[in-house]
Parts: C-alpha cells; sequence; structure tokens
C-alpha cells in the first residue's frame, strides 16, 4: 500500500488555490495603490485663495441684494391719513398712534414735519427715518400768493342764509369765486354732487379730492344746503352685518367687529364711540354718522 501525501492536490484544487492567491493579490494591490489615491481626489482649497475669496464675495453680495429686496419699501403718503398699522408698520408706538388720531379727531390737520413732532411726540431718530417721505397737499408745500381781494362777488362779511346761494345747485362759475375754488375743484365739486345725486351734509365736500378745511369753510360762508339729498338712515343698535356693510368705508370685517363690540358694550350710547371699533376708519367717521342714527 503507498502513503499517500497530504500535499497533493488534484488539479481542480490547484486552480482554486490559484484563484484564491490572485485574489488575495488583487485586494492588497486595490487597498495599498489605488484606493489611497481615490480618498485623495478631492481638491484642497485654501480659503486665501483669490477666485475662492471672489466667489464668496459674491455670494454674500447676492445675499445682501435679496434681504434688501425683502425689506418693506416706503412710499410716500400723507402723514393725516396714518392708520395704527401704518403707524405699526412705520415703527410708531401704540401712543404716538393714539395722538395723532386724537388730533385729527378734532377735524385738525398737520402741514408740517416739525407739527407732526410736536403732535405725536414721535423720536427725533424714527423721524428723521420717515419724513423724508411725507407727502403734503400742494397748497401746503407750494401755497399760492394771498389775493388782495377777497372775491368780486364774495365779500368776508358774513351772510344771512337768505343770501347764500344754494350748493346743490351753484354753477362751476359761482363755485369760483369762492377763495381757493379754481376751475379744476369747481368741476370737481360739480362732477362729485351729481355723482351722489346732491349734498346732504357739508362734510361730504371732504370727499372732494384736494380741498382743505379752510377752503370747504369758505364754501360754507357763502352757500347753504337747501335742498339736502334725503338718506334713509340705519339704526346702529340694531343693524346687520349685511346692513352696515352697504355703508360706504365699512367692510366685512369692520361690519363683524362693530357687531362684535356693540355685543361687549350692550349697544352703543353714542355713534362717535365706533372710533374704538377694531379696524374702524377714523378719519371718516363724519362721512359714516351721515348714514347711522343710534336708536
Amino acid at each position: 500500500m503507498f502513503n499517500q501525501s497530504h500535499f497533493m492536490f488534484s488539479k481542480k484544487q490547484r486552480s482554486g488555490i490559484f484563484l484564491l492567491v490572485s485574489i488575495i493579490l488583487m485586494l492588497l494591490v486595490f487597498f495599498h495603490f489605488v484606493l489611497p489615491s481615490l480618498l485623495n481626489t478631492t481638491p484642497d482649497f485654501d480659503s486665501k485663495d483669490a477666485e475662492v475669496d471672489a466667489f464668496i464675495k459674491q455670494v454674500d453680495s447676492l445675499k445682501a441684494i435679496e434681504i434688501e429686496k425683502r425689506k418693506p419699501k416706503i412710499y410716500p403718503f400723507n402723514p393725516n391719513f396714518i392708520t395704527d398699522y401704518k403707524g405699526y408698520t412705520l415703527g410708531m408706538t401704540t401712543q404716538e398712534i393714539d395722538r395723532l388720531l386724537a388730533f385729527r379727531n378734532q377735524d385738525k390737520w398737520i402741514n408740517s414735519v416739525s407739527q407732526f413732532k410736536a403732535v405725536t411726540m414721535i423720536s427725533d431718530s424714527l423721524l428723521a427715518k420717515i419724513s423724508p417721505y411725507f407727502k403734503f397737499p400742494d397748497w401746503v408745500t407750494n401755497p399760492k400768493p394771498k389775493q388782495k381781494t377777497f372775491s368780486k362777488t364774495f365779500s368776508n362779511t358774513p351772510k344771512t342764509i337768505s343770501q347764500k346761494l344754494d350748493l346743490n345747485s351753484a354753477t362751476a362759475a359761482q363755485l369760483q369765486k369762492v377763495y381757493g375754488i379754481g376751475p379744476s375743484y369747481s368741476k370737481r365739486i360739480v362732477k362729485f354732487r351729481t355723482k351722489i345725486n346732491g349734498f346732504h351734509s357739508f362734510v361730504e365736500l371732504q370727499e372732494v379730492y384736494g380741498l382743505t378745511p379752510e377752503v370747504i369753510q369758505n364754501v360754507k360762508d357763502n352757500f347753504v344746503i337747501k335742498s339736502p339729498r334725503a338718506i334713509t338712515k340705519m339704526a346702529l343698535n340694531k343693524a346687520t352685518k349685511e346692513q352696515l356693510v352697504t355703508i360706504k368705508y365699512i367692510d366685512y370685517e369692520v361690519a363683524h367687529n362693530i357687531i362684535e363690540e356693540r355685543t361687549l358694550r350692550d349697544g352703543f350710547k353714542s355713534i362717535d364711540e365706533l372710533t374704538k371699533v377694531n379696524g374702524f376708519p377714523v378719519n371718516k367717521i363724519q362721512i359714516i354718522k351721515l348714514s347711522l342714527r343710534l336708536d
């Protein structure tokens, strides 16, 4: 009997051993030579590199431009018509806004930056920021020289009711005899009068663009409303939301707030209490009051 050596392999076994050794050698080559080169493919940027610095500056510049675009823009506005929301966006405090609204509720007008500061007591820093955007009417910024003679027809002497003309039948030519009213304003008054089917109150002259309180007073001194437009007044403490929104300057949100405030107060004791309603257009209270009665 022949002793068979333990190191004798068949042809198939030798082929397998050779394949295994080949794989091991290939793995060693990969891990020692190929893999390190792959791991080092990411370039090492130097933060001081000129091109990188230029790129970073460009990105920062684009970010700054985008941030500037997103900032709320301030457009020219008349400070007499600043609302609660407008004042908040401008950076005014609640007290400053309330002082302004209280001043306007007296039917007074702000005609200068210094007067705005005196009324609101706003800080100098905020005033310097927003005052360049104040836009006052032309009669404030470019006042016309006063005429030596008030009018050929109308004088400073107070007129009796019988001496005054009816505003609802006055012609444009007659209106122009009032100091402060030229061809443009007289046409606007006649056009607005036609639109609303005649004036009910002199308060409605506030709706004519450009007319100042002084000019409106001049009209009142020389005219009377002998045939006022009929208005069916609405009961404030009984009106529904659908009825309230039919009044000019009252939308659904304001109507909803009016009803809520009316419920909290167990009914309004005065129409002027509407100025305490959230979102109510305070500067239009006199116009709105024409359409309301308390009970």
